[in-house]
């Protein structure tokens, strides 16, 4: 049986076997940022912004990021649709300790917030994960 997460404005089911790390950017919001962890080396980040946020550069900020730490990435736009809602981003590949490596950049609007879903994985773990960082998302677009 799935566990789920709830704060406001984020309700998503996710393996009881992975770990939640809830932070928090601002006290004034309940829950800007979780990090569920897989047993081996996956994550799904997700983080929440104001409705007014720019994704755009939300997705340059953390294409930044990636981009200071692994030198030679590459990254390609991506879109997929979940639940009957498009989201779009980047998929962004790169070599970490001799291994591929896959990040999932994923971003959607709501009247309320902006999200930004950052999924990572060691390719071969990605086989595995890439299902369930999906299912993920699409239990949260559900609930929204």
């Amino acid at each position: 049986m799935p566990a789920v997460y709830e704060q406001p404005g984020i309700h998503f089911e996710y393996p009881d076997n992975w770990s939640v790390e809830r932070q928090s950017l601002d006290p004034s919001i309940a829950a800007d940022q979780v990090v569920v962890s897989s047993p081996e080396t996956a994550f799904w980040h997700l983080s929440k912004h104001p409705p007014e946020a720019d994704l755009e550069g939300l997705f340059d900020d953390a294409l930044g990021a990636l981009r200071s730490e692994y030198k030679e990435m590459e990254a390609t736009p991506a879109s997929e649709t979940l639940e009957d809602r498009l989201v779009a981003g980047f998929d962004v590949n790169f070599y970490c300790l001799d291994l591929t490596n896959t990040s999932w950049l994923r971003g959607f609007k709501t009247p309320s917030a902006t999200y930004l879903l950052i999924c990572q994985a060691e390719d071969g773990e990605l086989e595995r994960a890439g299902p369930v960082f999906r299912a993920m998302l699409a239990s949260l677009l559900r609930n929204l």
